[in-house]
């Protein structure tokens, strides 16, 4: 009874918890503008369906690809298995769902293999990270925290499947000398492996075996609350992520109603103008960004693929896309913070541009889409840093001298270039003579 009322208010404690750091998440969220991406629902399922569920944009890389398949489909299936665990953890029962019979069997020892194979992988990413020293897991935005924080989640797999198939096997030793309570019940293929290993003292194995199911599902609801704090958030949100994602192309940049209006009105006396929402032009923090873009800061899982691609990165410039998200991230938790010590209205005199992200950074952007094209859960950097170019220059008229000289050739020319109208055609001369 004692360590069922210790189970229950573990449960309690630990999804209570959750629950309250999830609120703030999803506070910080709606920080953000609103905007409509409701459209064709069935393309968006199946734009979830294919990205999310069926990660079909990480297979251009296959190696981890199979192994990211082997961790996402292994934690997945195997925590089927906490419900068997809350059942006993309430009800004081063991293995409850036996009675299954074969269907049992078969579903332990699935999870035993997948188990063993979430194992190995994370071992496989360890190995990636810290000892082959891929070039994408490094860069100036990953220090500290950033860099130990997939080796504590990396770790904390491995300890769990550990655990996992450690409470397996001296599950399945006390059944064979049908000691207790432990009736012939689950197929345990690895773990089999593991028994020789272990003592054969029935009470010496009762204890290990608890003492592996407490950590594994302590380990479970402490992975919970970790997640919050943590990238791996994307677990979650690559769902909603994919699903208000853009279904027009990427790159398509989007126009400001107030601005429509404007032109319009002088194209046209005769123009009514549409209604359109008072604010600012462009993005100067992260209340000016669009609440898919806050969500789309909170998805990142850091894995540096947009940054890999980056022309500008890659010719040596500040850019780096994955910055531009973590930047976002973390100015939206800093503004969440404020609300909490000093309520919404509270000015802490920043901003995302300047105190964050550099002016540097947003004009090395070529603006070619390679990273959202790159991105596994289909995040839209392009994006932000566009709406961070409109407030430098059209609340600010700052951009760099390049580009306002193309602006002056637009309003004096008609073209980007510094010929004069009646000019335009004296190339077509010189190629006749």
């Amino acid at each position: 009874m004692l360590s069922q009322i210790l189970f229950i208010l573990l449960l309690i404690a630990g999804a209570g918890l959750f629950a309250w750091n999830f609120r703030k998440v999803i506070r910080n969220i709606q920080i953000g503008r609103d905007v409509s991406r409701n459209d064709q629902p069935g393309k968006r399922w199946m734009v979830m369906l294919k990205v999310a569920f069926g990660q079909t944009k990480m297979a251009k890389r296959p190696i981890p690809f199979l192994l990211h398949l082997v961790v996402y489909l292994g934690f997945v299936i195997i925590n089927i298995e906490v419900i068997e665990i809350v059942i006993d953890g309430i009800f004081g029962t063991h293995r409850v769902l036996s009675f299954m019979g074969g269907s049992y069997n078969f579903l332990i020892g699935s999870f035993e293999f997948l188990a063993a194979g979430v194992w190995l992988a994370c071992v496989i990413f360890l190995i990636r990270r810290n000892v082959l020293k891929l070039k994408r897991f490094t860069g100036v935005e990953m220090k500290s925290w950033p860099k130990s924080d997939a080796n504590y989640i990396l770790f904390t797999e491995i300890l769990l499947m550990s655990a996992f198939l450690i409470m397996n096997a001296a599950d399945a030793k006390l059944q064979s000398i049908g000691f207790g309570h432990y009736v012939t019940a689950g197929s345990f293929p690895i773990s089999s492996f593991i028994q020789n290993w272990l003592p054969s003292n029935p009470e010496s194995l009762v204890m290990i075996e608890r003492a592996s199911w407490w950590f594994h599902i302590v380990g479970i609801f402490a992975f919970l609350n970790y997640l919050p704090y943590s990238k791996h958030f994307h677990i979650l949100f690559a769902f909603p992520n994919t699903w208000y994602s853009k279904l027009q192309p990427k790159g398509e940049f989007s126009n400001m109603q107030s601005v429509t209006n404007e032109v319009k009105a002088m194209l046209d006396p005769s123009f009514v103008p549409e209604p359109a929402a008072a604010g600012r032009f462009g993005a100067k923090d992260v209340q000016d960004l669009t609440k898919v873009n806050l969500l789309n800061a909170y998805t990142c899982t850091e894995c540096g693929r947009c940054t890999s691609v980056c022309p500008a990165n890659i010719t040596g410039k500040l850019l780096s896309p994955r910055k531009i998200m973590m930047d976002t991230r973390d100015r939206m938790e800093e503004v969440g913070r404020n609300i909490d010590k000093h309520g919404k209205d509270y000015d802490d005199g920043k901003s995302l541009i300047d105190n964050y992200i550099t002016r540097e950074e947003i004009w090395a952007c070529t603006s070619c889409n390679a990273c959202t094209e790159a991105c596994p859960v289909n995040i839209d950097p392009l994006e932000i840093i566009t709406e961070l170019r409109r407030y430098a220059v059209m609340e600010e008229s700052q951009s760099p001298a390049s580009i306002n000289a193309m602006f002056g050739n637009v309003e004096n020319n008609g073209a980007p270039w510094k010929y004069a109208p009646s000019d335009r055609f004296n190339w077509s001369e010189t190629q006749n003579n």
